[in-house]
C-alpha cells in the first residue's frame, strides 16, 4: 500500500505569522522517524468554506489526513463543522469529556460559559483520543478508505496525543515498520550548483538513501534519508553515501545536521590550543557576540574590540595614522594592521578583523557592500580577503560574519 500521508494546520493566526506552524514540522519528523513519509502540508484559516475545501482535495489525494487545531469552543474553531460537510457525520457530545470539562471549571472555582461544551463534540463513530493536558478530545475516524486524525493545536496537547496513541495506531493499522533516518551533510565555500555537479552521477542513480541538495544561511548542504528497517542499518547506509560524497567534496565539508560554522571553529580552537580576539567595525560586535553564545567559547576566545571611528582603531587599536591616511580605514592594509594588532593587544594566538562598507552611503570611495577581512596568527602567518558583499545594511554584516568564520574555518583546518 502506498501511504499518502498529509498534514493540515487550521488557523488564521498562521496566516498571518502570528505564530509558526510547528505542530506540522514535529508530526512529520515523528512520522518519519516511524517510516511515514508526509506528502503534503497544508495551512488553512478560520473559514468553514476554505477549510471544507482543503478537506475535499486531501480527501482526494490522500489516504491519512492529519488535522490540527479548530477544535477549541469559540466560534471560530470549525474544524468538526467542515469535516461534516464533507462526510455528514453526525456529531455528538462525548460524556466523558463533558464531564472532565466541567470538573475543571469547578475545581478552578470558575463559570462555565456554554461556548465550552463545543470541545465536547465528537464524532459519533470516531475513536476518542484523551486529552490528558487539556480540554478538547482527539479523534480518529475512517470515511471512504482515508483515516482522519484530528488534533488540538496547543502543541503539549497535540503531542501528546500524536506520542501515546496516533503513531502505535498507524503503526498498527498501516503495517509499516520500517523508520526513516535523515541526516544533513554541510559544506562552506562551494556553490549549490557546483556541489550538485561534482556528486551528479549519485543523484540521478540515487536509490536508498536519497540524496537532495538544498541551500542554507550558512553555505550549502546534502540531505541524505534512509529508509530501513532499524536504526541502526539505516545510519549505515547513510555513512557509506556520506564516505562517497566526502571522497569528493570534503575539502569544503564542515559539519551535520546542527552543526555551525562558529561552533566548529571553536572547536578546531579548542584542538589547537589556541585563543582568539576580535577587532569589528562594520560588523559591530557581531562576530565576538555569536561566538560567545556558544557553551565553552570562554577557553578560546580572549574577547573583541568594536572599533568604528577612525580614532578609535588609531587610539585604541594602535593602528597606524600613516595607514588611515594613506589607504583609508577601508583598505587591506588597515584590515591587515586591525588583525595584528588586535592578537597583540589581547596575546591570543589569532587575530581577525573586520573593516567595510556597510551602507547606506559609499564610504572613501568604496561603494557599498565592499569589506576587508584580516587574520593574523602568532606564527606571522597573516592573510586579507577582500569582498564585495550584497544586500542591505543588516544582510551585509550578516554575510561579513559568515566570511569571517568561513575564513577562520580554512585557516583552523
Amino acid at each position: 500500500m502506498n501511504i499518502r500521508t498529509e498534514i493540515i494546520a487550521v488557523g488564521t493566526e498562521l496566516l498571518l505569522g502570528q505564530i509558526a506552524n510547528t505542530n506540522a514540522q514535529w508530526i512529520s519528523q515523528q512520522l518519519a522517524l516511524n517510516g511515514m513519509s508526509v506528502y503534503y502540508h497544508g495551512v488553512v484559516g478560520d473559514n468553514i468554506d476554505r477549510v471544507s475545501e482543503a478537506f475535499n482535495q486531501a480527501q482526494k489525494r490522500s489516504n491519512i489526513v492529519i488535522v490540527t487545531g479548530g477544535l477549541g469552543p469559540t466560534e471560530d474553531d470549525l474544524t468538526r463543522e467542515a469535516f461534516q460537510l464533507l462526510t455528514n457525520m453526525e456529531i455528538i457530545e462525548h460524556e466523558s469529556s463533558i464531564n472532565k470539562i466541567k470538573k475543571y471549571f469547578q475545581q478552578q472555582q470558575m463559570k462555565m460559559t456554554p461556548n465550552n461544551r463545543k470541545q465536547a463534540h465528537v464524532f459519533k463513530q470516531a475513536k476518542i483520543l484523551d486529552n490528558h493536558v487539556g480540554m478538547a478530545p482527539g479523534m480518529i475516524v475512517e470515511y471512504e478508505d482515508t483515516k482522519w486524525i484530528f488534533l488540538p493545536g496547543v502543541p503539549r496537547e497535540m503531542k501528546a496525543m500524536v506520542s501515546e496513541e496516533v503513531i502505535p495506531y498507524l503503526q498498527q493499522t498501516t503495517g509499516v515498520k520500517q523508520i526513516i533516518q535523515s541526516t544533513m551533510l554541510k559544506f562552506i565555500g562551494i556553490g549549490e550548483s557546483v556541489l550538485e555537479d561534482e556528486i551528479h552521477d549519485l543523484i540521478v542513480n540515487q536509490t536508498n538513501p536519497t540524496i537532495a541538495p538544498l541551500a542554507l544561511n550558512e553555505g550549502v548542504a546534502i540531505r541524505l534519508t534512509a529508509k530501513a528497517d532499524t536504526t541502526e542499518f539505516a545510519n549505515q547506509l547513510i555513512e557509506q553515501m556520506k564516505t562517497e560524497i566526502l571522497n569528493r567534496v570534503g575539502d569544503y565539508f564542515y559539519g551535520v545536521d546542527e552543526d555551525t560554522l562558529a561552533s566548529k571553529v571553536i572547536t578546531l580552537l579548542k584542538k589547537h590550543n589556541h585563543s582568539i580576539g576580535a577587532a569589528e567595525s562594520l560588523t559591530g560586535g557581531m562576530f565576538t557576540d555569536e561566538m560567545i553564545a556558544i557553551p565553552g567559547a570562554s577557553t578560546v576566545c580572549r574577547g573583541g574590540l568594536v572599533c568604528y571611528q577612525p580614532l578609535v582603531k588609531q587610539n585604541v587599536l594602535g593602528v597606524s595614522p600613516e595607514t588611515i591616511t594613506n589607504y583609508g580605514t577601508v583598505s587591506e592594509q588597515c584590515a591587515s594592521e586591525m588583525a595584528t594588532k588586535i592578537c597583540d593587544m589581547m596575546d591570543a594566538d589569532i587575530g581577525i578583523s573586520f573593516t567595510g562598507v556597510a551602507g547606506p552611503n559609499e564610504e572613501e570611495g568604496k561603494p557599498i557592500g565592499t569589506v576587508f577581512i584580516g587574520i593574523h596568527d602568532k606564527s606571522g602567518n597573516s592573510i586579507v580577503r577582500q569582498f564585495q558583499l550584497p544586500g542591505d545594511r543588516q544582510e551585509i554584516r550578516r554575510k561579513t560574519i559568515l566570511k569571517g568564520y568561513e575564513l577562520l574555518f580554512q585557516h583552523l583546518k
